[in-house]
């Protein structure tokens, strides 16, 4: 089972000037680390105007300085969301291209739309689209990676020339895909596109177990690749604080997390906000009073000694699930808490699970006529031929001609610049291009 990390990015208020500098420069700590440590992923989230909740509207540009200050650790944009008026799909193209290339290739790319009206009203999405548009964007976005050049498209919610979106990234066709899932229908949905599922926590290891094997049994008889690869996975997010101390596990990593969980329902499911003003932290200790106790954790979660944690995930690893990501910056959590528990973690937790690449090939080998019948139910675009492709004016060809009255007014040095431009011009035109 391969271990990743969620950079949610998340900064509960009261803010100095100086916060959110200091909240990104921990988290580029902690990609460091983590790769020091051992882990496999780094992902890092795209949510807009998720005041305290998540800081994270740039996870590219977050991204591409992470793959400076390490060499071997997984890049997870995850999730892109999709919907093209957040991103306009070549945008998207070419950014985790670039992203691919100066990480030279670590990226994989999850793709989501959201449910917070925040972000939807925001961006002025129809919410009862969004999932269509997501779906019809993503298989785009792909054929944009993998072919050369791209043969234009006409759909409902996007349309675009041919054009060749560069650059290309270092994966071929593309970097792996993965999809958010949170719920079961979802979760089925990823498996017919061929994409890696990304799933909100699991209860117990029982649930576990049976959304992984419907996974992989939809995987195997209804998958039709939305992309040029496809990529069979279960990822699951998992709340998470380590610590030797039982109580300090308990009290620390329960209170950080009850703040997200509160966060997030704040946001999906019940919340009123004035932006700029709402003030999260204190209304979850208002929160808190009233309802006179904790604010419990959703589902199951790996809080707790090393020995407890450890439980939690051999248990999530019998039942299939092929990646952990631990939700591990929440709620105020300091730097320094949240690097001793990774540390923690790396020397009593991580040992115990096998880390041989080699245990992948048995699941490989058993999907792969699964994948071969996967390809054949595809209908694929593919790159036009030369003859194809429509010829288009590009900027400087479609300039008029100056007439010579008007050459006759300019400057010198200005009259030279535009002769030669002309001259230029006629001899490009009688090219084909």
């Amino acid at each position: 089972m391969d271990f990743g990390l969620s950079f949610a990015l998340q900064l509960p208020r009261p803010w100095t000037e100086h916060s959110e500098s200091e909240l990104f420069g921990s988290a580029l700590d902690q990609v460091e680390l983590a790769e020091e440590l051992g882990f496999d992923y780094a992902w890092v989230l795209e949510q807009h105007f998720l005041e305290e909740y998540s800081h994270s509207s740039a996870p590219e540009v977050f991204l591409a300085a992470a793959s400076q200050r390490t060499s071997r650790i997984r890049l997870g944009h995850g999730i892109a969301l999709l919907p093209p008026a957040y991103n306009q799909p070549a945008r998207v193209a070419e950014r985790i291209s670039t992203l691919d290339l100066v990480s030279g290739g670590r990226v994989d790319l999850g793709f989501g739309d959201s449910k917070s009206r925040m972000e939807l009203e925001g961006f002025s999405i129809e919410p009862a689209d969004r999932r269509e548009m997501t779906v019809e964007a993503a298989e785009q976005i792909a054929d944009m990676m993998a072919l050369e050049p791209y043969p234009g498209f006409t759909g409902r919610f996007f349309a675009m020339p041919a054009r060749n979106v560069v650059p290309k990234p270092v994966q071929k066709p593309h970097p792996p895909l993965w999809m958010a899932c949170s719920d079961d229908e979802s979760v089925r949905a990823a498996a017919r596109l061929g994409v890696g599922a990304l799933i909100h926590t699991f209860f117990d290891a029982d649930e576990a177990e049976k959304v992984v094997r419907d996974y992989y049994d939809t995987f195997r008889n209804e998958c039709v690749p939305i992309g040029r690869a496809v990529n069979p996975a279960v990822a699951t997010m998992e709340p998470f604080y380590c610590h030797r101390s039982a109580t300090v596990a308990h009290d620390r990593g329960r209170a950080a997390h009850g703040f997200f969980t509160y966060a997030a329902r704040h946001y999906y499911a019940f919340g009123r906000h004035r932006p700029g003003f709402t003030n999260l932290a204190d209304n979850f200790r208002r929160v808190e009073k009233l309802v006179g106790g904790d604010i419990p954790v959703r589902g199951g979660h790996s809080i707790g000694t090393p020995g407890a944690v450890a439980d939690r995930l051999h248990a999530l690893e019998a039942a299939g699930v092929d990646q952990v990501i631990l939700l591990h910056q929440v709620g105020d959590l300091t730097h320094e808490q949240v690097a001793d528990s990774l540390r923690l973690f790396a020397a009593d937790v991580l040992p115990g699970f096998a880390q041989d690449r080699d245990r992948l090939r048995p699941r490989q080998e058993e999907l792969a006529p699964y994948v071969r019948a996967a390809f054949e139910r595809k209908s694929w675009a593919s790159a036009p031929r030369r003859a194809e492709v429509e010829v288009c004016d590009a900027y400087g060809l479609s300039r008029p001609d100056v007439e010579m009255a008007m050459l006759e007014s300019l400057p010198p040095a200005t009259r030279e610049i535009i002769l030669d431009l002309q001259k230029l011009k006629a001899a490009a035109l009688q090219l084909d291009p």
